[in-house]
């Protein structure tokens, strides 16, 4: 893992975390700034879009180093039970959240009314920029991320549990979609990339259909350090 920051804040953060290349962007953008992320936030919740099993998730804080503070909660409670978690990280020193929405008003809106409520700084390093300009970023930082689910009426079978490349991106412009999938299109989960210390491989895995969704339902991997 390269080097983030020559001198970090002492003020601490949390990161809001989904796996995916928005939330991991966001959080290496506020590190390069020299802001002291200590735990990676990642709550499992039913119909998750992502659809990436939550131990492949928790492979990101091993391989960042960061810890992780992961809850499976139902859908009714997770307000309750983000306030709750995040609250607690409060009492232990965190003093803001770093989120990875783009350009989704009521995102953006909960995110500051939430962390309001709980006297904690939201951070939004991403937001208003334009999506291809993020996407090119991601990947010329040399991130890379495979295509973790995607909305049947919108993305081909074919592009899960491939890399994101050119020709996913050609695709996507193609077909007027948004290059960053930020109102759901697509979602993606990042396997290697300069905040992490290895790399992970996909070796197995089916498609599955679920709800109007492709998903990726990963059977084996392995990771190289």
């Amino acid at each position: 893992m390269k080097a983030i920051s020559k001198e970090a804040s002492e003020d601490m953060y949390c990161a809001s975390w989904s796996g995916g290349k928005d939330s991991c962007l966001a959080c290496y953008l506020a590190m390069k700034k020299g802001m002291n992320v200590t735990r990676l936030v990642h709550f499992d919740r039913p119909n998750n879009l992502h659809g990436v099993d939550p131990a492949m998730i928790r492979l990101h804080a091993d391989l960042t180093g960061i810890p992780m503070v992961q809850r499976k909660v139902s859908q009714e409670e997770f307000e309750k039970e983000f306030k709750a978690t995040v609250f607690s990280l409060k009492t232990e020193g965190i003093k803001g959240m770093i989120f990875g929405d783009i350009y989704l008003e009521p995102h953006k809106e909960w995110a500051d009314h939430t962390c309001a409520e709980l006297g904690i700084e939201a951070v939004e390093p991403l937001w208003g920029r334009r999506t291809e300009d993020i996407l090119w970023e991601f990947l010329g930082l040399g991130f890379e991320t495979i295509i973790a689910s995607g909305d049947q009426k919108l993305i081909g079978k074919e592009w899960i549990g491939r890399k994101m490349d050119d020709a996913f991106i050609e695709y996507l412009k193609a077909r007027n979609l948004d290059v960053c999938g930020e109102s759901g299109e697509f979602h993606t989960f990042v396997t290697a990339g300069p905040l992490f210390k290895g790399k992970i491989d996909i070796t197995c895995f089916e498609v599955i259909a679920r709800d109007g969704f492709w998903f990726l339902d990963v059977r084996d991997y392995q990771v190289t350090r």
